[in-house]
């Protein structure tokens, strides 16, 4: 099974929207609302201003300067970035299950995702993880199929769960099942839109489809 990171399991909206506005305002422009800055979550970073701002706009200058602007914020209390609720508890019922393998494919910086898993506690959970710097950015298949490669599954036994359209039409150009999250930064009808199978409103909902309901789902 398959995790997106930000608005799957990481509520990291705050810190994201005040990343961009720094970013925006050091380089001289008006920073996007709140819905189009979640919007572009999940792709890499140059993908995610090329949305924002153009193939002629600043979009490396921009990357730099999130960058900076992130590693500022995300030591200051303010923009903590919590686990969503029943997400740990989730992940750690899959880690003690034999049938049951956990990845993650993210738009996160590799420094970024080594953050979060020694955060959280999470050094030996994950047979494989997917960021930014190790393929091209959702939805290209890519990063979901070196996943599977590096864990040695076959698309139809592999789960993509995720909160944007970018990783639901990640999961079906793979192969594999695209399960959706309510609770994150696109709505449920544009993630059934995109190819999801279901889009679940909790993780008990969510536990209970990959678990109880696995057979319908792929």
């Amino acid at each position: 099974m398959v995790f997106d990171v930000d608005g799957t399991l990481v509520d990291s909206q705050h810190l994201i929207v005040a990343a961009q506005g720094l970013a925006f305002a050091e380089n001289g422009l008006p920073a996007p609302g709140r819905r189009e800055a979640l919007s572009v979550v999940g792709l890499s970073l140059p993908q995610a201003f090329r949305r924002l701002v153009g193939e002629d706009g600043p979009v490396a200058a921009l990357s730099e300067s999130y960058k900076e602007a992130y590693n500022r914020l995300r030591v200051d209390p303010a923009y903590e970035e919590p686990l969503f609720p029943g997400m740990a508890e989730l992940l750690a019922t899959l880690k003690a299950r034999d049938d049951v393998l956990l990845a993650l494919a993210t738009g996160k910086s590799r420094r970024g995702v080594d953050r979060l898993i020694a955060h959280h506690g999470w050094d030996d959970w994950f047979v494989t993880t997917q960021s930014a710097d190790d393929a091209p950015s959702k939805p290209d298949p890519a990063m979901l199929r070196q996943a599977m490669s590096e864990a040695g599954c076959e698309p139809e036994a592999t789960v993509m769960v995720g909160d944007t359209t970018f990783d639901i039409a990640m999961g079906v150009a793979a192969g594999a099942a695209a399960v959706g999250v309510a609770w994150g930064y696109h709505p449920p009808e544009a993630l059934y839109g995109a190819g999801a199978v279901t889009v679940v409103p909790s993780a008990g909902a969510l536990e209970a489809q990959l678990l109880d309901g696995a057979d319908t789902i792929r």
